[in-house]
């Protein structure tokens, strides 16, 4: 994430559109034919630079594109087409392993990837103001004091942001990371949940994470005209507040229609969240440094996305599977009342 923004504040949209597929279609290619497991490991590290470079990349193309008051439709409609493709990958990457073998996967995603460096190319690049700053920003080497100067460096670009939006940009990376914790969460102790405490079947469980991914695809128009017309806090707010209820009640629900309704619940937050944070980012942002702030909010979200499971483990093996609900709710409410109260209105009207 911290490459990827700099290289897009440095290289512009469509340079960063083009390097991170072109990465993922070399690894990928080369993992197609890489006879040892190892080095496959690595190639999968650096297919995992290019996504994240293409990642940062498509919603700033895509903020340059859209006009204002279209930022949360189009960062919406990315989000919620992007969760469908993840929805159906595993689905015709498992058939086409059985078909050709995993070798054939590799091989399919390369080709994807390169289809995506062409779509790429066609985008307008966006001014690269930050190129200027590229040698007086650039620090060499990995001491301590060269750590330091990173420091000042992320310091320096925090200051960037206006004075009056610089809680509203520490809230919202806040809200980013509880807004991971709760999806990790959901998807890593949920079936624990559900199998050891109600008795539940895969096949019921599966059917519960359906239920929730249809419910997030029905809110990808709803959440973007919400987000571009009622206002950016009417989003960001229940996509928090929300989760936090329905953590509270998780460890509390007896039966398969009573978790459904509950997953329902989180599908429809889920939905809220996937343009607003992006775009009150962006609206907070300015625009030498929206690529690194955008990053640096995205990293710290990241780190709560991996810890999350970890201690959520701990917890349902040290008591039960309905504790780390109950652990993290806490966090989901501060976060609903920062937004609401400290986090101000982005939207321009």
């Amino acid at each position: 994430m911290p490459i990827s923004g700099a290289v897009l504040d440095r290289l512009g949209t469509r340079s960063a559109l083009r390097t991170g597929p072109a990465l993922v279609c070399f690894a990928a290619l080369a993992a197609a034919f890489m006879p040892w497991f190892g080095l496959i490991l690595v190639l999968v590290f650096v297919l995992g630079i290019g996504e994240s470079i293409w990642v940062i990349a498509r919603e700033v193309a895509g903020i340059d594109l859209a006009r204002l008051d279209q930022r949360g439709r189009v960062l919406s409609g990315f989000h919620g087409v992007n969760n469908l493709g993840l929805a159906l990958g595993p689905l015709a990457g498992g058939m086409l392993t059985e078909a050709a073998g995993f070798r054939g996967v590799f091989a399919a995603y390369a080709a994807c990837a390169g289809a995506a460096v062409l779509l790429g190319s066609s985008v307008g690049n966006s001014p690269s103001s930050h190129a200027s700053e590229a040698a007086a920003d650039s620090v060499a080497g990995w001491g301590l004091a060269a750590q330091v100067q990173r420091l000042h460096a992320l310091k320096n670009l925090f200051y960037q942001i206006p004075p009056d939006l610089r809680a509203t940009y520490c809230v919202l990376v806040f809200a980013t990371l509880t807004s991971f914790v709760h999806r990790v969460t959901t998807q890593s102790i949920l079936p624990l949940y559900a199998s050891s405490q109600l008795g539940l079947t895969p096949k019921e469980i599966g059917l519960l994470f359906s239920i929730s991914g249809l419910c997030v695809f029905i809110m990808i128009l709803p959440a973007g005209f919400v987000i571009d017309k009622i206002g950016r806090k009417w989003a960001t707010v229940p996509s928090t507040g929300i989760p936090a209820i329905a953590f509270l009640l998780i460890p509390f629900s007896g039966s398969f229609l009573q978790l459904a309704i509950l997953l329902c619940f989180l599908g429809v937050a889920n939905g809220l969240s996937l343009g607003s944070l992006a775009t009150s980012t962006y609206d907070v942002a300015p625009p030498n440094a929206r690529g690194r702030l955008q990053a640096a909010r995205r990293t710290i979200a990241e780190i709560g996305g991996v810890g999350a499971p970890l201690l959520g483990g701990f917890l349902a093996d040290t008591f039960n599977p309905g504790v780390p609900f109950l652990a993290y709710a806490p966090l989901l409410v501060l976060s609903a009342v920062l937004l609401a109260i400290v986090g101000r209105e982005t939207l321009q009207r």
